[in-house]
């Protein structure tokens, strides 16, 4: 790999690093118990960036640090229902796949449907844009209605 390459990688890791560790803090501050997952490359084992409980609510979440858009492919929507499927041993109303996009200073958390990914019906990649709204606020610890 090129040093160039390195370096950029290297930034590239940082970035979701700390977009990962301030949404823990964030999360705390909400009343939530959370942890980030060290995992520094992707993996097929079935771990989101970060998991949470307020409660008896399990939130597992995929964090993406960026500019304008953030894109969220079908396998990483995956892995948080599988982890969630696999080891979190309580109702499915009380367990949540959460995507969140950092733009700066905006947060945006989308919530993903069990439905859609018992039916296999998730799309391709999910995408959330800047100017977006998501389904999810963190203060009421739910979908927003």
């Amino acid at each position: 790999m090129k040093e160039v390459d390195k370096i950029a990688l290297r930034r590239w890791r940082k970035r979701g690093f700390y977009s990962e560790s301030v949404l823990v803090k964030l999360l705390q501050e909400h009343g939530c118990h959370s942890v980030r997952i060290p995992v520094s490359n992707p993996s097929l084992s079935p771990l989101p960036d970060i998991i949470a409980r307020r409660e008896s609510d399990v939130y597992a979440f995929e964090v993406k640090n960026a500019g304008y858009y953030a894109y969220f492919p079908k396998q990483q929507i995956n892995k948080l229902f599988e982890f969630l499927d696999q080891m979190v041993p309580i109702p499915e109303a009380q367990k949540h796949a959460v995507l969140v996009a950092h733009f700066g200073k905006k947060w945006i958390f989308q919530e993903m449907n069990w439905k859609n990914w018992k039916e296999n019906t998730l799309l391709e990649q999910e995408r959330l844009i800047k100017h977006d709204e998501g389904n999810f606020d963190m203060t009421m610890g739910g979908r927003k209605t």
